[in-house]
């Protein structure tokens, strides 16, 4: 007895410790699905992103209809019957005098029964037409402009989840240097406080370090605040549940901005807008050959067997009675004569909007030249900024290091201290405040540049 409740409560034990272990799984594994480096994010992106979802499905439908246009050139097969029934018998006239009548005279006659019946099957075969093999060659074409639109969506996903993944880790760092900030003041509050407890300092002291630290919270809460919306842009862009945590494992670090030597012009055609825009105009050539292959005739081949049945009473699936069949072979020219020079206006329409096309490619081509100028002329800018905002953070911290020694040692004033520690929060906001935008202006030129990878 002693041995089954032993061997009962070991079960448990291992039930429980399998349990145990099982929610220990789930839970790393959640946290793993939560963490994304910049490149897992960007990977998330192109499968779960809506618009590129869409891109994707555009992809297959574009697909689909290309089968639809090949189609038209394989044999079409059709099959028909019907049953009628017929109120009144159509009558026809004939010359009375077959019937021994008047000449001139016609009788009416109805010939014909009551229930008819016919069943058959049509088949048609495209021989030639050229409208139609200009359409196959557009196919390929046509397939190529969806790849080329969705490497676009792609391509601005990607732009979107960097800016929003280097936004949300630039909130991050922040947050990390004003807890850090007010951990500071917050202790030279302290020992202020105890320093005007015991009469060594002046109450206004103390107020004006209470202020400052007050002022360091209101902005930290600004700063969590605008965390939130920072993570919430990059779930959004990334696809992700908004509900669902996110963690980032990159760091921010200033070696993101580091870039090889700039070329003197951007080469336009590693962009995917241009290759969208190239594609176009292929297929508005072939547009306009396939109207002028209108002129040409067109040959297609066609075959029809039927069976024709009727009867005084309805009795048409009666094998007792037969049916009567019909075949029929042949081809059918079409040949354009005259069609009151529509198809003329068709190719000046045609020809027009070719040359609106390339006119669009020329004013890309000047626009992707002003893109990469001025995404250089930000970024550069941008960096050296971003050198002299760091020297002056550096040297924002450094004074107010020394205010605060001066401070204790009794030669610095309250007012020097509180001036000393604005000036480390302004240069920490306009640090990061840069560190961004330059961020910004990086992708901006990888964009102009046609480097962004997915």
């Amino acid at each position: 007895m002693k041995n089954n409740h032993t061997k009962q409560y070991t079960m448990k034990k291992i039930l429980l410790l399998l349990v145990a272990y099982a929610s220990i799984t789930q839970v790393r594994a959640q946290d793993a699905n939560s963490s994304f480096s910049l490149k897992q994010a960007i990977e998330f992106a192109m499968n779960n992103q809506p618009n590129v979802k869409n891109a994707l499905l555009d992809e297959a439908i574009a697909k689909k209809k290309v089968d639809e246009i090949t189609g038209i050139g394989t044999p079409q097969i059709n099959a028909s019957a019907d049953i009628n029934k017929f109120i009144e018998i159509p009558t026809s006239f004939v010359p009375a005098e077959f019937f021994g009548g008047n000449p001139g005279e016609f009788f009416g006659v109805q010939f014909g029964q009551p229930y008819t019946a016919s069943a058959g099957v049509t088949a048609t075969q495209l021989l030639f037409d050229g409208s139609y093999l200009v359409g196959l060659q557009a196919t390929k074409t046509y397939m190529d402009l969806s790849r080329k639109a969705t490497v676009q969506t792609k391509t601005e996903t990607a732009v979107n989840v960097s800016k929003a993944y280097y936004g949300a880790l630039v909130a991050d760092a922040r947050l990390l240097i004003i807890d850090a900030n007010i951990q500071r003041v917050t202790k030279l509050f302290s020992d202020t406080k105890a320093l005007n407890d015991n009469g060594l300092v002046e109450k206004i002291d103390v107020d004006r370090l209470e202020l400052s630290l007050n002022n360091l919270k209101v902005e930290k809460e600004k700063v969590e605040r605008f965390k939130l919306l920072s993570y919430a842009l990059l779930k959004f862009q990334m696809g992700y549940d908004n509900a669902k945590a996110l963690t980032l494992t990159d760091k921010l670090d200033e070696s993101i901005l580091a870039v090889t030597a700039l070329p003197d012009s951007a080469d336009y055609t590693k962009r995917p807008e241009y290759g969208l825009i190239n594609v176009q105009r292929q297929l508005q050539a072939l547009d306009l050959k396939r109207i002028k292959a209108g002129y040409f005739p067109s040959l297609v081949a066609f075959g029809t067997a039927s069976a024709n049945a009727s009867r005084n009473e309805f009795n048409i699936f009666n094998t007792d009675y037969r049916w009567f069949p019909t075949v029929i072979a042949g081809l059918k020219l079409n040949v354009p004569i005259w069609d009151g020079l529509q198809r003329k206006s068709q190719i000046a329409q045609s020809k027009l909007t070719l040359q609106k096309v390339d006119n669009s490619m020329a004013l890309m081509k000047n626009g992707f030249a002003l893109d990469y100028e001025n995404a250089k002329t930000s970024y550069q800018n941008n960096l050296a900024s971003l050198k002299i905002v760091k020297k002056n953070q550096t040297l924002a911290n450094e004074i107010s290091r020394v205010s605060k020694i001066k401070y204790q040692s009794g030669v610095g004033s309250s007012l020097e201290l509180i001036d000393a520690e604005s000036s480390v929060k302004e240069a920490d906001a306009n640090y990061f405040n840069t560190l961004y935008e330059t961020i910004i202006s990086k992708i901006d030129l990888d964009k102009s540049i046609g480097t962004i990878t997915f």
